[in-house]
C-alpha cells in the first residue's frame, strides 16, 4: 500500500526504539493494538571524566559562586568530582537550574535553601531575571557535557556574564554489538548522537526495508546528512513519537488494529 507521497506501508512487525526501556509508555498500547513488538535499547549513554581529564580544563570550582545546572546528570557529575577534590561547597553558594525538578534534585547534596537556590519552567530565559540581578556580583559555573549547552552558553555570552563552562561528563556511543544479526522493521532515533551511535557500531549500514522515525530537527538533519530516508517524522499534527508511529501503523498494519 502507497500514499500520494509514495510511501510504501509495509506490515510492521518489530519495532526498535533507541531510547531506555521506560516503567509506563504509550508504546505498550501499540504493541497490543497493532501486534507489534516494541524493543528499547540505548544507543547512547552517559559517562563521568576522568578526574585527570578535568584537571587539564584548569578550572578551580572554588573560584566560583555561582552554579548552574542544565540537568540531574550535571548535579551528579558536579559533586562527584568535589567529592574527588574533596571541595565542600559554601553554604552561600548559589543555584539557578533550569526546572524545578532538577532544583529539588540538589537536595542529595546540599541543604536546601530556598533563597539560594533558583529554578526556571524549562529554559535559562525562565532564569532571567534572578540572573540578571545577580549577574555583577557573582562568577558562574556551568558544568556540562562533551557536547555543551549552547542554548545557555549563548545567553550568558550575550548578557555578559562572568562565567566558565567545563566537561564533567560526557555523552558516549553504546556498545550495540550484540544487535548485529537482529533486524527491525522501524529504527526510531531522537538524538543526532544516536545517528552517529548506529555507525560507530555498524560502519556499513544499509537502509534497505528499514523504515525511521526521527524527532526533532537536529535529528532529522543527521538522518538526510546520512543519505537516509525519514519515513515517521514528529509534526505539529503528531507531536510525540508514539503518536507518529500510530499514524503509520494504522496504514501498514489495519488487520491487527481491529
Amino acid at each position: 500500500m502507497t500514499d500520494n507521497s509514495g510511501e510504501t506501508f509495509k506490515q510492521v512487525q518489530t519495532i526498535l526504539v533507541s531510547q531506555p526501556k521506560p516503567t509506563r509508555s504509550p508504546y505498550y498500547e501499540l504493541e497490543k493494538k497493532y501486534g507489534v513488538t516494541v524493543d528499547f535499547r540505548s544507543f547512547i549513554h552517559v559517562e563521568a571524566v576522568p578526574l585527570k581529564e578535568y584537571r587539564k580544563q584548569r578550572v578551580n570550582i572554588e573560584d566560583y559562586s555561582s552554579i548552574i545546572f542544565t540537568s540531574k546528570n550535571s548535579i551528579d557529575h558536579f559533586f562527584n568530582i568535589c567529592e574527588e577534590l574533596r571541595i565542600k561547597m559554601p553554604q552561600d553558594t548559589k543555584y539557578f537550574c533550569l526546572t524545578e525538578s532538577i532544583a529539588l534534585y540538589l537536595q542529595k547534596f546540599i541543604v536546601y535553601r530556598k533563597r539560594k537556590v533558583f529554578f526556571g519552567k524549562r529554559t535559562i530565559h525562565d532564569l532571567k531575571d534572578p540572573l540578571l540581578k545577580h549577574r555583577k556580583k557573582e562568577k558562574f559555573l556551568l558544568p556540562c557535557s562533551n557536547l555543551g549547552k549552547e542554548s545557555v552558553q549563548k545567553f550568558l555570552r550575550e548578557n555578559e556574564f562572568d562565567y566558565q563552562d567545563a566537561v564533567f561528563y560526557k555523552t558516549v556511543s553504546s556498545d550495540l554489538s550484540d544487535l548485529e544479526n537482529v533486524t527491525y522493521d522501524i529504527l526510531v532515533f531522537f538524538s543526532p548522537q544516536g545517528i552517529d551511535s548506529l555507525y560507530e557500531n555498524f560502519p556499513d549500514f544499509t537502509q534497505n526495508e528499514n523504515r525511521i522515525g526521527v524527532f526533532g530537527p537536529l535529528t532529522k538533519k543527521a538522518v538526510e546528512d546520512r543519505g537516509l530516508k525519514i519515513n515517521i517524522l514528529v509534526d505539529k499534527q503528531n507531536p510525540s513519537m508514539s503518536m507518529a508511529l500510530e499514524r503509520y501503523l494504522k496504514v501498514s498494519n489495519p488487520v491487527a488494529a481491529k
